[in-house]
């Protein structure tokens, strides 16, 4: 999805939001992005027990 598609979406009224938000789900529910979904709720949920890292610890890893 390019900027402008996205910046589409944020313009939408919220009927149509939902309508795009459904479609996005339909995908995301195939076989072929049910490995992206579940790394998306992993992530979701290691972010509601706070384990998230820093700014500092993105780029001690990178070691730039």
């Amino acid at each position: 999805m390019t900027v402008s598609e996205i910046e589409l979406i944020k313009k939408l009224n919220k009927e149509d939001k939902e309508k795009v938000s459904y479609f996005v789900r339909l995908l995301m529910n195939k076989k072929r992005y049910r490995k992206l979904k579940d790394e998306i709720d992993a992530r979701r949920r290691e972010i509601k027990k706070g384990k998230t890292i820093g700014h500092e610890e993105i780029w001690k890893k990178v070691d730039v």
